[in-house]
């Protein structure tokens, strides 16, 4: 990757210029894009991130640092500072070349790199408590679990991903006594439903497997029976929806195992014994101010009833004994103001909170014919997850949830989603694959063998929409390190309408089987790398890249 070239390069170009006395590591060096072609193929800000703190005017730092660079000309042909002082690199054609051979050379393996160095970690993400099935916005956090897993192990690290549910609590006592109304409603007797209940029809069709599984035989203190019942259906139905979208967890981590393993108690032990628990007003609290938190929180009420930080914080401390050395969470906006107890309860016990990223993603807005979709989980209107995939398909649903930004609300538009055209943003990248595919096996039928990708001429590829693919496909590797280590995995579906959107602007202008069979072969050579990244850009979302469309 050329942003592995260039950051020791200027590291070493700023020690040499002896600019600070404190050393810039590499990868604290950033290197961007460019707004326009015109500024070069990579940015870096590094004087003007520096100016401040030097009191230097950044074009001066940059002028020093310029002197001090030492580059191979067969890899970056020119270097310019621009503006107040930004350095543009613009690449040698002959690197563009070689990076384009190395696309076909790891094919599959293109993109993938070590630097997770097969480090343990963990995603934690859905953990839906088995009240009923999983609505659309779960199916946003579990995309987007998944597909961070996916990008994490396309860095190297051995990843687990984990599920964490509650099958005890006032929740699940309230499932038991709705399923209980319905089941006393298919005997014909009078009940009364719970005035917080859950409404759906699931509910009838779980008291409906009761009634065929025990008969006319329960009562109101069968409560338990019908408790266990409900869960093993809802949670067999959670699996099979997240097996159709893909997704398998490692682990499924139930809450009543850390209240069983002693490990709750254990928390409430040692932070009374370093003093960050104390008793008021009959409850425990715990002493989240000496962390930075506006207040302290009750982590154990006076009818002896934990709150939710109480187990949070045995589970992150249990996380982190398992060895786990990245955990990241990903919670809904719900979370956005109670997690922060739980990492100073971790803090306060003294383990490192360092090592736990939390990720919290905006609600889904569902829209259909411009009008929103109510979504409620104890209502019968709610929207459920496997019904969206069955109006528009898995693979739509799962690049959709990536289309936006964690922190925006994402409008879920089914109008869009069922389209089989070009605004289909699924469709057009699809379309793309199926349309390089379709010419790779033309060249084939019409007898045009492939030679050694040694003997190819690469240099032939000089057209300016040649150059700009190829340019664009050999940034798959930064963009991926770069959406892992930011959490970001919006930025593949951004990133494959935009190759897409090249490929087809330099179909539409150039043919591949020309009458100059070098052209061709350099040319098939394009096209082929531009298979392989659309397919492996498809895969860590969990896309599929058809040959056909």
């Amino acid at each position: 990757m050329i942003k592995d070239y260039l950051r020791p390069k200027i590291s070493s170009a700023i020690r040499k210029s002896k600019i600070t006395e404190e050393p810039i590591a590499p990868e604290d060096i950033s290197l961007e894009k460019p707004p326009e072609e015109s500024f070069g193929d990579f940015a870096c800000n590094i004087a003007l991130t520096l100016a401040k703190p030097l009191k230097s005017p950044p074009l001066k730092i940059a002028e020093a640092i310029l002197k001090q660079l030492e580059l191979d000309e067969s890899k970056i042909k020119k270097v310019e500072i621009a503006g107040q002082g930004y350095i543009n690199f613009f690449l040698s054609e002959s690197w563009l070349y070689q990076a384009l051979k190395e696309i076909l050379q790891r094919d599959e393996a293109y993109g993938k790199t070590n630097r997770g160095g097969g480090k343990k970690a963990q995603v934690e993400f859905v953990s839906a408590n088995p009240t009923g099935p999983l609505s659309v916005g779960h199916g946003r956090q579990a995309i987007i679990g998944d597909s961070i897993a996916n990008l994490l192990e396309w860095l190297g690290y051995k990843v687990t991903r984990e599920y964490y549910f509650n099958d005890s609590g006032n929740q699940m006592k309230v499932l038991a006594q709705s399923v209980f109304a319905r089941y006393q409603e298919l005997l014909g007797h009078h009940s009364v439903f719970p005035e917080s209940g859950y409404q759906g029809d699931y509910i009838r069709d779980i008291a409906r497997a009761v009634l065929e599984k025990y008969g006319e035989k329960l009562n109101e203190n069968d409560l338990n029976i019908l408790k266990e019942t409900a869960e093993e259906i809802i949670f067999n139905e959670i699996k099979k929806t997240l097996e159709r979208l893909g997704i398998v967890f490692d682990v499924y981590f139930n809450e009543s195992s850390l209240y069983s393993s002693g490990k709750v108690q254990e928390v409430v032990k040692n932070l009374k014994e370093k003093g960050f628990a104390y008793e008021r007003e009959e409850a425990l609290w715990f002493r989240a101010s000496a962390f930075g938190l506006p207040e302290d929180r009750v982590i154990l009420r006076s009818s002896g009833e934990p709150t939710y930080r109480l187990p949070d914080i045995a589970y992150h401390v249990d996380k982190l004994e398992r060895g786990f050395e990245l955990i990241v969470d990903i919670f809904g906006a719900d979370h956005q103001v109670t997690y922060p107890d739980v990492l100073a309860g971790v803090k306060a016990l003294g383990l490192d909170d360092s090592k736990i990223k939390v990720l919290i993603h905006q609600f889904v807005i569902l829209t259909s014919g411009g009008q929103k979709v109510k979504m409620s989980t104890r209502k019968a209107t709610f929207v459920t997850l496997d019904q969206l995939i069955e109006e528009v398909g898995v693979e739509v649903v799962r690049f959709f949830y990536l289309m936006r930004r964690l922190e925006s609300h994402l409008e879920f538009d089914l109008e869009l989603a069922k389209k089989t055209s070009e605004e289909n943003p699924v469709y057009y990248v699809q379309y793309a694959h199926a349309r390089v595919c379709s010419i790779l096996k033309y060249a084939e039928e019409r007898g045009i063998k492939r030679i050694p990708l040694r003997e190819i001429n690469l240099e032939l590829l000089k057209e300016p929409e040649e150059i700009a693919l190829i340019k664009l496909l050999i940034n798959f590797p930064d963009l991926v390190e770069a959406s892992a280590k930011k959490y970001e995995p919006h930025r593949i579906p951004s990133y494959l309408q935009e190759v897409a959107g090249v490929f087809h602007n330099f179909y539409q202008k150039h043919r591949v089987v020309t009458g100059n069979p070098d052209l061709t072969q350099a040319r098939l050579v394009l096209v082929d790398a531009t298979r392989i990244v659309l397919k492996n850009g498809l895969k860590i979302i969990g896309v599929s890249a058809p040959e056909k469309m």
